[in-house]
């Protein structure tokens, strides 16, 4: 398993539970109130821009495993939703969250995310390592 792999799947599981941690404990304003924020939703949609071509042209990994390839799939998953939300309309967004009721179904929605972060957290800790990582 390459180091990349391994340092990915503990990076982006550590910080999916811990997101997904702070946003059951502030509950669904927290998504509410950032998506009101048009410059912070562009901020976001950059980064996640960013961050999504990064990991695929840095780990565009379809073998080897589970844990590979679930990290490439959260990669694509990054970039799409990178995408989608630079060439959305606030409005749509808006429109879009509100038809999703997240407030009243938070836990359905952030489930998924949560098992696989805590998927790549458990698999990129017990992942055999060499030195160094």
């Amino acid at each position: 398993m390459s180091r990349l792999t391994i340092f990915l799947a503990r990076l982006i599981g550590l910080f999916t539970v811990l997101l997904i941690a702070a946003l059951l404990l502030r509950g669904s304003s927290m998504v509410e109130t950032l998506i009101a924020d048009r410059p912070l939703m562009l901020t976001y949609a950059i980064i996640s821009l960013a961050i999504g071509l990064a990991m695929i042209l840095g780990h565009n990994v379809w073998s080897g495993g589970a844990l590979p390839v679930v990290v490439t799939l959260v990669g694509w998953l990054i970039l799409a939703k990178g995408l989608l939300l630079m060439f959305l309309t606030p409005e749509a967004l808006t429109q879009f969250v509100e038809r999703m009721h997240y407030g009243e179904h938070i836990y359905l929605y952030v489930a998924p995310s949560l098992v696989i972060g805590l998927y790549l957290t458990w698999a990129g800790f017990a992942a055999p390592t060499s030195r160094g990582l």
